[in-house]
């Protein structure tokens, strides 16, 4: 089932639609959940709800998941350009994209600073590092990578598909050498033979991260979706993917 609650995003002062999976039995049991928070949260769940009118089908699937979950979608901002500024951490100039005025680091903060507090008391949630992922596509992607660097004391999972990582790779690379990755970290990259002119170059990028994390005993995966395209159907078939790897034994 599907809830949806709007709130006010502190540092932004904007009011934001959450979406919230829940399972269907979750108000007949007294069960905890893991949960997992996820960018762009209207095109997860309800085709009616997508940007492009196609979900990931992520609520179809978790019906029918042998794990149950929590997942938090955290709707985008459709202002003009303030879903890049929201969903990129520095402040990047871009030849095809333009200037990006990033606030992501902001809208992480208030994440785990009232967010995530907000759903351990609303929810029957695994409040544990162990127990909580972030997940997003393209600028999402690159959300999720960012912050199971930076956050990773919150975080131990994520799903990073079709990340835009490519517009901050030197920005990264600085936050890779101030931070310390846990070793119950686990991360699962994406991207589709058709989305991307030059594999090659994003196959050694997503190589660099990868060697990054299996120093610090991190397990990631890279996944190669054969005439996959950057879109929600791509996206949508690798549900059962990364789940199976962020939390299976």
């Amino acid at each position: 089932m599907i809830e949806k609650f709007d709130i006010n995003i502190t540092p932004f002062q904007l009011e934001r639609t959450m979406h919230i999976y829940l399972p269907d039995d979750y108000y007949d049991s007294e069960e905890r959940y893991p949960v997992m928070y996820m960018y762009d949260g209207h095109n997860l769940f309800n085709d009616n709800d997508a940007t492009y009118g196609k979900s990931w089908g992520l609520s179809d699937f978790l019906d029918n998941y042998d794990k149950k979950f929590i997942i938090v979608g955290m709707e985008c901002n459709h202002t003009g350009n303030e879903r890049l500024n929201e969903y990129c951490p520095y402040n990047i100039e871009d030849e095809s994209i333009g200037k990006i005025n990033g606030r992501g680091q902001q809208l992480m903060d208030w994440v785990v600073s009232e967010l995530k507090p907000l759903i351990d008391n609303i929810y029957r949630t695994y409040p544990s590092r162990e127990y909580t992922g972030i997940g997003g596509s393209s600028m999402g992607g690159l959300m999720a990578l960012y912050t199971i660097i930076k956050y990773n004391k919150y975080f131990s999972k994520a799903a990073c598909l079709s990340p835009s990582i490519f517009l901050c790779m030197d920005e990264l690379n600085e936050e890779l050498e101030s931070s310390i990755i846990d070793s119950n970290t686990r991360i699962y990259f994406s991207f589709g033979t058709r989305e991307v002119r030059n594999m090659d170059l994003i196959l050694d990028y997503i190589g660099y991260f990868d060697d990054y994390f299996t120093h610090y005993n991190a397990s990631s995966y890279v996944y190669i979706a054969k005439n996959g395209k950057h879109n929600e159907s791509t996206w949508e078939k690798q549900n059962k993917i990364y789940f199976d790897f962020l939390y299976g034994m």
